[in-house]
């Protein structure tokens, strides 16, 4: 058993930053981390020349970073929980940083993929954010706050395309990954200063079994689901993987539920508010994706075709960013109407924006302003979302859980853009026209796929009308900041 520390009588308590200061340095490191997800994207077409690799190999550069990410969020999150927040909140942009230079440095496949790789594993400092503001900010300050920092994860993707565009279309590609580590250099500075320790820690034993046997299923299963169609569906490969990760993940389940100190406590995500929440979170992970990979291919499609725009990707970067700062303008919204009628109104609330803008895009496809239009609805739906989903958990689990929960949170929707990848991706490639001798995906294809992205959003508002109609105000011990742990468990 060891005491809590103690503030000797009469020494003067250390000034503490102001709430405003902690929130802006979180979100500003979470949209940094979410930059990650964007910054190779106008770079995928040239990174076979660049790295001297077939272009099947060039993708892991994208595919390494969505594998990183998916291990490192809920082990992180569990290590954040026992060992202090803050602290792997910083080796969370270390890694960042590292992944980035060594990127920047990188002129072959293999040191790329290891870079890229080191970039996923900060993937946690969002959810990391979230729980340290629920220790650190007053409570009529963390449903703002938490909206906020949710909605990083859409603007740094959102701003980060443009920038992207305009970095590699007018310097050398490693430029893309220089100013990444610059980033990551700023906001671990930011953090060191200007964010406080919480002392709120689960402590324990980390579980080392149950974190390599949630690594052996997610790895599996979103490997099978990225690379499903470079493979063949069907393929020996594509079908070993699956069974392999319903049998790691069966298995995880199982020991996770024998172990007294579990990386992810299953009986608290099984609760009505935690499970209905998750869900949702992997429906809206797809609804949102499903638009990223839609409006660019409609842009830059060419003008032959009568649906396509012809348009750089630049222009591409340009339409898209708004909404990332539609996102970030609704997060106190969404935090408003949190307040008023609970986070499971607000998360049906973006539910229904988010349908509706796809089903506008159905009918709204062949001018500029109207991808704007679409996107700026759509990104309103989210940020109303995202802001949503870290009341719900918070207000369902202990502060003690709070990192690894919201980690969880975080993962689901990572599966749901996994899987809406995969999605699209079959429907477009079986949806084509033909045109100069090029197979490109048709029309329909593309309105099939915005009626799909609706449909997950609607299948989003259902799940969330099965969560506990509770106001906030009924469950404020939870989401208030707890007092420090004054016990840990050896």
């Amino acid at each position: 058993m060891s005491e809590a520390p103690v503030q000797p009588a009469g020494s003067p308590r250390p000034a503490r930053p102001s709430p405003n200061a902690v929130v802006a340095v979180l979100a500003l490191a979470g949209i940094t981390v979410s930059l990650m997800q964007t910054l190779v994207i106008p770079i995928v077409p040239e990174l076979p020349k660049y790295l001297d690799a077939s272009a099947s190999n060039a993708a892991w550069a994208v595919t390494a970073t969505l594998l990183a990410a998916a291990v490192a969020t809920p082990v992180a999150g569990r290590i954040g929980d026992m060992f202090g927040k803050r602290l792997m909140l910083l080796i969370s942009l270390v890694l960042l940083v590292s992944g980035s230079v060594v990127c920047a440095l990188s002129d072959a496949l293999v040191p790329m993929i290891v870079g890229r790789t080191l970039q996923g594993l900060a993937a946690a400092v969002v959810p990391l954010g979230i729980s340290i503001m629920r220790d650190e900010l007053p409570p009529e300050r963390l449903a703002g706050s938490t909206a906020l920092m949710s909605a990083s994860l859409g603007v740094g993707g959102a701003l980060g395309l443009p920038a992207a565009a305009f970095i590699a279309d007018h310097f050398d590609w490693h430029v893309l990954f220089w100013t990444s580590a610059a980033l990551g250099v700023v906001a671990f500075a930011l953090v060191v200063f200007l964010v406080p320790e919480s002392k709120v820690r689960s402590g324990g034993r980390f579980d080392a079994v149950g974190a390599v046997g949630l690594a052996v299923g997610l790895v599996s299963l979103l490997l099978a689901v990225s690379k499903g169609a470079d493979w063949g569906w069907a393929s020996g490969t594509t079908r070993g993987l699956f069974a392999l990760a319903v049998v790691a993940l069966v298995a995880w389940g199982f020991f996770e539920l024998s172990t007294t100190r579990p990386l992810v406590d299953l009986r608290t995500t099984v609760r009505r508010q935690v499970l209905f929440t998750n869900l949702a979170s992997i429906a809206f992970g797809f609804s949102m994706f499903a638009m990223s990979l839609v409006l660019p291919q409609l842009l830059q499609l060419p003008t032959q075709t009568g649906y396509g725009l012809g348009k750089s990707m630049m222009t591409v970067g340009l339409v898209m960013a708004p909404q990332g700062l539609v996102m970030m303008g609704f997060a106190p919204v969404s935090a408003a109407i949190t307040k008023a009628r609970g986070p499971k109104v607000t998360l049906m609330i973006g539910a229904v924006i988010v349908a509706a803008g796809y089903g506008l895009n159905i009918v709204l496809m062949s001018e500029v302003w109207h991808l704007v239009l679409v996107s700026c609805i759509i990104g309103a739906g989210v940020g109303f979302a995202y802001g949503a989903m870290p009341a719900l958990i918070m207000g369902a689990v202990p502060a003690s859980e709070t990192a690894a929960a919201n980690s969880l949170n975080t993962l689901m929707r990572s599966i749901g853009t996994s899987v809406a990848s995969a999605v699209a991706g079959v429907v477009l490639a079986q949806m084509t026209i033909s045109l100069g001798g090029a197979t490109l995906p048709s029309e329909n294809a593309f309105k099939v796929v915005m009626a799909v992205g609706a449909g997950a959003a609607v299948l989003a508002f259902v799940l969330a009308s099965f969560l506990p109609g509770r106001r906030p105000a009924d469950a404020e011990p939870a989401t208030a900041p707890a007092e420090p742990a004054a016990e840990s468990v050896h």
